[in-house]
């Protein structure tokens, strides 16, 4: 009986390790974020997201490295043109980095809404004539889109590119769980 046991905890225990918290973003919206991930402070938010808007929800670790939020995006689409709308944000992706590798990209759908995503690694160069500023920024993204009539929910986890294999398929769970009513 132990073994039957011990079999069903580590099919119910993430396999990288991260356990999931099922959080209340707003009234409409819920998703499992992993345990390390806090609230940002209002300046975190104010640095990270420098908008009118501020982020729905916002989250980061207490290294400030990996990222987690939700906001509600200028865009609107009238007619809800799914394949136009994904068109329209991939080439803001390739415009906003100097290098993006896409791991996967598409239209799937999360508890019977459908979400344009994109997962992607991206890279901006450095300035090497900037002593402060000459690394080059790499990162892994996850990143969905809810496009209604009334508004456009932009949905993205970020992290460093060296810690990709650690966060993925956390990230990939997270995206997952995800309600919106």
């Amino acid at each position: 009986m132990t073994k039957i046991s011990i079999i069903t905890l580590l099919f119910l225990l993430p396999l990288d390790g991260h356990k999931l918290i099922k959080t209340k973003v707003t009234n409409d919206i819920t998703v499992s974020i992993a345990e390390e991930l806090l609230p940002m402070s209002p300046d975190d938010i104010a640095q990270r997201h420098p908008s009118v808007r501020a982020p729905l929800g916002a989250y980061t670790d207490e290294n400030r490295m990996i990222d987690f939020s939700i906001k509600t995006s200028a865009t609107q689409w009238p007619d809800v043109d799914l394949d136009m709308s994904r068109q329209f944000f991939k080439s803001g992706i390739y415009n906003l980095y100097d290098r993006v590798t896409m791991i996967d990209e598409g239209i799937r759908d999360i508890h019977k809404k459908e979400y344009i995503f994109f997962e992607f690694e991206s890279r901006i160069n450095g300035d090497r004539r900037d002593m402060g500023n000459s690394d080059a920024i790499q990162k892994y993204t996850y990143i969905l889109y809810l496009v209604e009539k009334s508004r456009t929910l932009v949905i993205s986890f970020n992290c460093p590119q060296q810690m990709q294999g650690e966060w993925q398929e956390t990230a990939r769970s997270m995206m997952s769980s995800l309600r919106i009513k």
